[in-house]
């Protein structure tokens, strides 16, 4: 195949569905996308995509195409992602992924260390699912839970993301502070909506707080912490930020288990830079004035 073009429209156009959403991603015009799969549709002599009103479906040779396409543009990210972190200076984008919830540690250091490196652009991406360093999506993860084990990474252990139980002192006014364990049926609760969530002390709260008292959940741990803040139940803080909150109450002691181990993880391409070396020394120095 000697058009490789057509062959990126097409691909484009089996993960959009549309040919208006393929131009866009593309930024070509509309018409260039209809050209280009009629012509490599001519070409190949097959179907690639069965077209209707809501837009374009591939074919079982488009699906073929498509799983293809998937792989080399894989290897181009990939590729790319090494290329831009090769540099022996601190330059171009530094890409950090973490849990949304560390962003009020992360953020103000993230934004100290591009001040101290003005040639650096930081991409500071948060979410739930797992940027795959192998394909250069990212440069560092900072990830919870069990160590990761995905093969060619370079795995640290960072900081623990201790946490403590909490209510308001709204709440309080309210309802007073539990007598302990067995008292929990009395009281009102924070938690995550998801009833397989790993995280330990989401595992403790289940397991200790009836399920009915758990009268406020949610996916999103801002949500959950401002949930607690409002005074609507007991619920989990990050000790670092009970600590700046004059507002709150702990309810017992913080325990051990509902720790959750931080890590630092680098893809081993990657990992000796100059720029992620850089920012892994200084995120780590940096880590030691957390109140985690």
């Amino acid at each position: 195949m000697d058009n490789w073009d057509e062959i990126r429209t097409a691909y484009q156009v089996a993960r959009m569905g549309t040919v208006s959403g393929a131009a866009d991603i593309l930024g070509v015009h509309h018409a260039t996308v209809i050209r280009h799969i009629d012509a490599l549709e001519a070409r190949l002599g097959v179907k690639l995509f069965q077209r209707h009103a809501r837009g374009y479906t591939a074919t079982e040779a488009g699906d073929d195409l498509l799983r293809v396409a998937t792989a080399t543009d894989d290897q181009f990210s990939q590729l790319v992602g090494r290329i831009k972190g090769r540099g022996a200076d601190v330059s171009g984008d530094l890409v950090v992924t973490s849990l949304v919830s560390l962003s009020p540690l992360l953020a103000p250091a993230l934004g100290e260390f591009q001040i101290a490196n003005p040639d650096v652009v930081i991409r500071y991406l948060t979410g739930d699912r797992l940027f795959r360093l192998e394909y250069g999506e990212a440069h560092v993860a900072i990830r919870a839970g069990s160590a990761p084990d995905q093969p060619d990474n370079v795995v640290q252990p960072f900081v623990p993301l201790r946490m403590g139980l909490y209510a308001t002192s709204a709440y309080v006014a309210r309802h007073g502070v539990p007598k302990g364990v067995d008292d929990f049926a009395n009281h009102y609760f924070v938690g995550h909506d998801d009833e397989t969530s790993r995280a330990p002390f989401n595992k403790w709260l289940r397991a200790h707080a009836p399920a009915e008292n758990i009268i406020f959940r949610s996916t999103d741990a801002r949500a959950m912490e401002q949930a607690v803040m409002a005074g609507v139940g007991i619920g989990f803080l990050p000790l670092w930020q009970a600590a700046q909150c004059q507002d709150v109450t702990e309810i017992c002691p913080p325990e051990e288990s509902w720790s959750a181990p931080l890590w630092l993880v680098t893809h081993v391409d990657l990992h000796r830079t100059t720029k992620v070396q850089s920012f892994l020394t200084y995120l780590k120095e940096q880590a030691k004035g957390w109140a985690c």
